[in-house]
């Protein structure tokens, strides 16, 4: 379409650059308006892992208050319990004592009832002896 008036073939080479420019504009506008979608999306995902892993932060922060309070509870339960532990001390030190002497008793009961055996044996060879008399 080589026109043979050069002014007329000028506009249009001008035309036809024109035309490329305004595609070329309109391309870099499509790929800048991609790429600011595409850096967006991925702001948000940032964004939305961020704030999943505050909610994620804050319910183990909850969890762990409640093993504290959990933990001071049993601390305070334990208290009780030696409390009551130090009350039984005493007991314990008399049910030694109450041992100790029914120890002692089981020996002396040891002891006279191998006397009593001895006596009893003395008492039966002096009557078996006084019988056959």
């Amino acid at each position: 379409m080589a026109s043979a008036n050069p002014a007329v073939a000028e506009a249009e080479v001008e035309a036809e650059a024109s035309v490329r420019r305004d595609e070329l504009s309109e391309s870099l506008a499509e790929l800048f308006t991609n790429v600011s979608l595409m850096v967006r999306g991925e702001l948000q995902g940032t964004n939305n892992q961020l704030a999943l892993l505050e909610k994620m932060n804050d319910r183990v922060a909850q969890e762990y208050s409640n093993y504290g309070d959990i933990a001071a509870g049993l601390r305070v339960f334990v208290e009780q319990l030696n409390e009551k532990n130090r009350g039984f001390d005493d007991y314990v030190s008399q049910i030694d004592a109450i041992d100790q002497q029914v120890t002692e008793f089981e020996a002396v009961v040891s002891m006279l009832d191998k006397h009593v055996a001895l006596l009893e044996k003395k008492v039966k060879s002096a009557y078996h002896i006084s019988a056959t008399q």
